[in-house]
């Protein structure tokens, strides 16, 4: 993975609001249909460069759906959504048990109040973990005020908490009751730990929780934003994205804005460590804004979203990098939005987030795709 808010969903609100869109309808089957699967025309989700994606299928038609992530046994996935026609103002959690075809009325697993982001299921498959502001305020967050200089920020919201609930939406434990920021929880593919972002101890630093022992330890201490956290396949590193303001000025800024409890996400790279913050490397070097990593299945690999390649700040792009930085590739060319990359534990399929073809809305929607090696690929 907010402001009384989810962080991807300031950067979609504010950000999609500069965009070219693309036309779009729903699609199953790289087909252009409509909701009751009326053929329009011919037209394919994938682009004829992207070349590691095939059989692709969209799962969301409407709103802002994002951060699907998948369950253990590759079957389900859970995502945040506040698409107007299934009776909610502000992000809510939701479960596709089908990754074949669109449901036309995916469960909501959380509260429906408050603001929610960043679900992921806990091993078993029958609990989910998700962060939500629905104790501090049951209605949605307020926007974040107006400013002078028109940066654009993420707002860290002090009311998000940590839940776990059942899949019939019962809240049966509440991981975080710290002051402040608690949100971005993922879990380890061994199910022993859960990684998080926090501001408990005034810096937006990555927490690892032991389930087992419920102890909670601090990981990152450098000044700056990390955030975005996933583990390795063996549950040994974690992968990240992080801000490091370096300059008086950044330094002066990054702790006023945080104070305001803002982020400004414009200049962020890839990390990787391991679970007690040591052994800590730089990915990527490419400036603007690098985040939303992860793994590839081969564990030597790692995808995520990219603006470095754009003039104006956009479009956001797929990129795919070696783990000692090398070998660089763009998998996506979408004009607008392409993010939250993940691959499904069996390491067959790729989830992921998209502006394509959304019939010139500002809608993102849910894509899966059966992910293929080309035999050979140029790197930059």
């Amino acid at each position: 993975m907010s402001r009384k808010t989810d962080l991807m969903s300031i950067f979609r609100k504010n950000f999609f609001s500069l965009l070219f869109i693309l036309p779009i309808s729903a699609f199953s089957q790289g087909t252009l249909v409509t909701a009751t699967q009326e053929v329009v025309e011919e037209k394919p989700i994938i682009y004829d460069q992207e070349r590691y994606f095939t059989n692709a299928v969209q799962l969301t038609k409407g709103g802002d759906n994002a951060e699907a992530y998948w369950s253990f046994d590759s079957k389900k996935l859970v995502f945040q959504s506040n698409f107007k026609d299934w009776n909610v103002k502000c992000d809510q959690i939701f479960v596709l048990n089908e990754v074949e075809s669109m449901e036309a009325n995916p469960k909501m697993l959380s509260t429906g109040k408050g603001r929610t982001t960043c679900a992921y299921f806990m091993p078993g498959d029958s609990l989910v973990l998700y962060a939500s502001t629905h104790l501090a305020n049951e209605s949605c967050p307020p926007p974040p005020a107006p400013r002078n200089d028109r940066k654009y920020l993420w707002q860290i919201d002090p009311g998000y908490d940590i839940f776990i609930a059942n899949l019939a939406g019962e809240i049966t434990m509440q991981l975080t009751d710290s002051k402040g920021y608690d949100a971005e929880a993922t879990v380890s593919p061994d199910g022993r730990y859960i990684v998080f972002t926090s501001t408990r101890n005034g810096d937006l630093d990555l927490y690892l929780y032991d389930i087992a022992t419920k102890k909670t330890t601090q990981v990152t201490k450098a000044l700056g934003y990390d955030g975005g956290a996933f583990f390795s396949h063996d549950s040994k590193k974690l992968l990240f994205r992080a801000s490091r303001p370096k300059t008086k000025e950044a330094i002066k800024e990054y702790k006023a804005l945080l104070a305001d409890g803002l982020v400004a996400p414009t200049e962020m790279e890839i990390f990787t460590c391991n679970l007690d913050g040591s052994d800590m490397k730089q990915i990527t070097s490419l400036g603007k804004a690098n985040w939303a990593p992860y793994f590839h299945p081969d564990g030597k690999r790692i995808l995520f979203s990219s603006n470095h390649h754009s003039p104006r700040g956009f479009p956001f792009n797929i990129f795919l990098i070696n783990v000692d930085g090398t070998g660089l590739k763009q998998i996506t060319f979408d004009e607008t939005f392409d993010s939250f990359p993940m691959f499904s534990p069996d390491g067959k399929k790729l989830v992921f987030s998209s502006n394509r073809l959304n019939g010139g809305s500002r809608d993102t929607n849910v894509f899966v795709v059966d992910w293929v090696e080309p035999e050979e690929e140029p790197t930059k």
